[in-house]
């Protein structure tokens, strides 16, 4: 995609319009890119699409390639110029203006400073609940990513043996992805073998895999600018009955939820679906965080399936399920997998099996 999807423009000026707002500067890369289909890394420059009901302004400085596009007005600057001038030439200050939380302070600032606008809103809502819809489209590119994740999981699996250390399946995984097709990682592998385990976000380090251990294995990646992100946790040589029934428990949170969800649940259900198993169980201390986060352009975007969020699902809305249970000292166990809700329940986007696996 290398032009404005108009549908999608659509949807965030009628976010806007609903809002009461009549224009907003969006800067978050991932915004432009879900918009226009042109990623874009400007680092500490500005690049900032300013939409109204009259169309697309994109500004970008001329050291990077504009999208050839006639819906986007393409306005080109160089570094000895003031963006923020430039931008503030664009705007209506006669109006409230709707800006993204990505926009750095100096540029808001700025347009402040030189009366862009009459008053100045966080809309990133407007485009943040067109997003978590996704359309045919988006839900391909999903697909197609989790299906490689699916690949990335077999073969890191196989690389489990005793003796290698977290760093070094970390850095197999991504070498994995790379083989595999991927346009590169979501996000830094997380590997946690042992004791380790028992921490949920660990980072690898030079612990090596012992028979006995469990192996969490978090991984994740990006094709067609959409991203995956699975765990599953594995055993060497054997399990401990401890280990095994935490597994158990954390495979039925997993499934129990996956089976709730369908149009019009909150999400604080679906989060309570799993939780519940496993505080009956008398682990409910042990699942220390959310239960999902919301994926798509990038790997946590805005919403998630937690006890604070009563937003309803809704069809084309993507997010992971992940319980787990986390014993200090021993390690833990996690199950993750994307959904992609329908019109009568769920689509489970990964099919890496979730029986329990002892190598």
């Amino acid at each position: 995609m290398t032009a404005v999807n108009k549908t999608r423009l659509k949807k965030i000026l009628n976010e806007l319009a609903g809002r009461g707002l009549e224009q907003m500067v969006i800067t978050d890369p991932a915004a432009i890119f879900y918009l226009t289909g042109s990623r874009i890394d400007s680092g500490e420059r500005l690049l900032a699409l300013y939409i109204k009901i009259s169309g697309c302004f994109l500004m970008i400085n001329r050291l990077f390639p504009a999208p050839a596009d006639p819906d986007i007005h393409v306005v080109p600057y160089d570094d000895t110029q003031d963006a923020a001038k430039i931008l503030a030439g664009l705007t209506d200050n006669t109006r409230a203006l709707g800006v993204d939380r990505n926009m750095c302070s100096w540029v808001l600032l700025r347009l402040m400073e030189l009366g862009a606008a009459s008053g100045y809103v966080n809309a990133s809502v407007c485009a943040d609940a067109v997003r978590q819809c996704k359309d045919e489209e988006e839900a391909g590119r999903m697909r197609r990513a989790s299906h490689l994740n699916d690949r990335a999981m077999e073969e890191a699996a196989r690389a489990l043996r005793a003796g290698i250390s977290e760093t070094e399946l970390a850095e197999e995984t991504a070498r994995i992805f790379r083989r595999l097709g991927a346009d590169g990682i979501s996000f830094e592998p997380i590997v946690a073998f042992g004791a380790n385990a028992a921490e949920g976000h660990h980072v690898p380090d030079g612990t090596v895999l012992r028979p006995g251990d469990c192996a969490i294995l978090d991984i994740g990646c990006i094709k067609d600018g959409y991203c995956s992100d699975m765990t599953r946790t594995f055993f060497l040589g054997e399990v401990s009955d401890r280990l095994r029934e935490i597994y158990a428990l954390v495979k039925r949170a997993n499934e129990a939820a996956r089976s709730v969800i369908r149009p019009g649940v909150p999400m604080s259900r679906i989060d309570e679906e799993a939780r519940r198993i496993i505080r009956a169980a008398g682990y409910g201390e042990y699942f220390n965080h959310r239960l999902g986060h919301f994926i798509g352009i990038e790997v946590h975007e805005a919403g998630d399936v937690s006890a604070a969020n009563n937003t309803p699902a809704a069809s084309g809305m993507t997010f992971s399920i992940e319980p787990g249970i986390y014993l200090p000292g021993i390690g833990g166990v996690r199950i993750e997998d994307l959904v992609l809700v329908t019109e009568t329940g769920c689509e489970t986007l990964n099919a890496f099996s979730r029986e329990i696996t002892v190598l």
